[in-house]
């Protein structure tokens, strides 16, 4: 009997301010600049782990706009599902999680940001949702 794979989900949402700036942590564990999120819980929705992951990694309450890409470590088997959204309320803040909670443009997360979690960002300011797979460095195309 051939054993069913596992995958590990988890969200990370891509909250837009109206000025075009881009909320951003820098993690506590590995120093890394990426969007905020997280492992999926059991007992929540995609939407609703994006919401808490964001409020705990930035002290920031969002709404999810749309869905805006899905990613696929190969690696390591990590599959990320990746929203845009909005701004509602609340002062960014760190918290256990992130060391650093910044709103950067588009221009500043490409220079911080490793290409496989600065290509998320990327694709959420775009119209079209995009599927990637990569190896923790290099990103295939949609």
């Amino acid at each position: 009997m051939t054993s069913i794979p596992r995958h590990s989900v988890a969200v990370a949402g891509v909250t837009v301010r109206e000025d075009g700036r881009i909320l951003v942590v820098q993690r506590r564990d590995n120093g890394h600049w990426e969007a905020p999120g997280g492992v999926l819980e059991q007992d929540e929705t995609f939407e609703q782990g994006v919401v808490r992951e964001i409020a705990e990694e930035t002290g920031v309450t969002v709404a999810v706009d749309h869905l805006s890409g899905v990613y696929k470590n190969m690696t390591i088997g990590v599959v990320a599902i990746v929203y845009r959204c909005h701004f509602v309320s609340g002062a960014p803040t760190t918290t256990a999680e992130s060391q650093r909670v910044e709103w950067l443009t588009a221009d500043e997360v490409e220079d911080r940001m490793m290409p496989a979690y600065a290509v998320r960002i990327l694709d959420a300011l775009t119209a079209e949702p995009c599927s990637r797979a990569h190896d923790g460095t290099i990103v295939h195309p949609c």
